[in-house]
């Protein structure tokens, strides 16, 4: 079977294409991945907490799983999508 590719000239990550986002796309994925690595990292998080607090008889509230680990690494995924995602928008603009 042969396959005719299209003269698409844009790299590609885990087989997600890098090129072709409007606005909204690049919003809509930055706000994606940011609630994406909050949620999981909170989930590692309270899973973390909830074996040291077991095993070694503490009493650390679950609170601080979303304060010093969601929050943070959300935010820094946001931010980090926001230019990752808004510069590969700027240059499909600057290109066409």
């Amino acid at each position: 079977m042969q396959s005719v590719q299209a003269g698409r000239t844009g790299g590609k990550f885990l087989g997600f294409p890098l090129e072709g986002f409007g606005l909204f796309t690049s919003l809509l994925l930055s706000l994606a991945t940011g609630f994406f690595t909050f949620f999981a990292s909170t989930f590692v998080a309270i899973f973390a907490l909830l074996a040291w607090n077991g095993l070694g008889g503490h009493a650390v509230s679950y609170v601080d799983t979303y304060r010093y680990v969601g929050f943070p690494a959300g935010l820094a995924a946001l931010v980090i999508a926001l230019f990752v995602f808004g510069a590969l928008w700027i240059r499909a603009k600057l290109m066409s």
